[in-house]
């Protein structure tokens, strides 16, 4: 490169900084600035992550599948302990009807 005193020197290229990637399916994250690992350390937090769980971690998509992922689970739980409660309150019942049967 020719300096303005009309010099020839050597420019110093840095690397190209990249943007994060997501964790679970590796897509850039959008909302966060390409950067190398040094400046990074610098950058304030606005630019290093978005408002949201998972903020500079986790692309919207994949929060999105997690969140409904554990409301299906507890959910399913929710559903197991009302069928084990269900399935003990009729055992029950029928005894009283059969010894009714009988003495008629």
């Amino acid at each position: 490169v020719k300096t303005p005193g009309g010099k020839l020197t050597y420019q110093y290229v840095k690397k190209r900084g990249t943007v994060p990637k997501c964790g679970d399916c590796k897509v850039e994250l959008p909302g966060i600035k390409a950067s190398r690992p040094k400046q990074r350390m610098s950058m304030t937090k606005r630019l290093k992550t978005v408002s949201r769980t998972y903020g500079g971690s986790r692309c919207a998509k994949c929060v999105r599948l997690r969140i409904v992922r554990a409301f299906l689970i507890e959910e399913q739980r929710i559903v197991a302990m009302v069928m084990k409660s269900k399935k003990v309150v009729p055992e029950t019942v029928p005894t009283t009807q059969q010894t009714s049967q009988k003495s008629k």
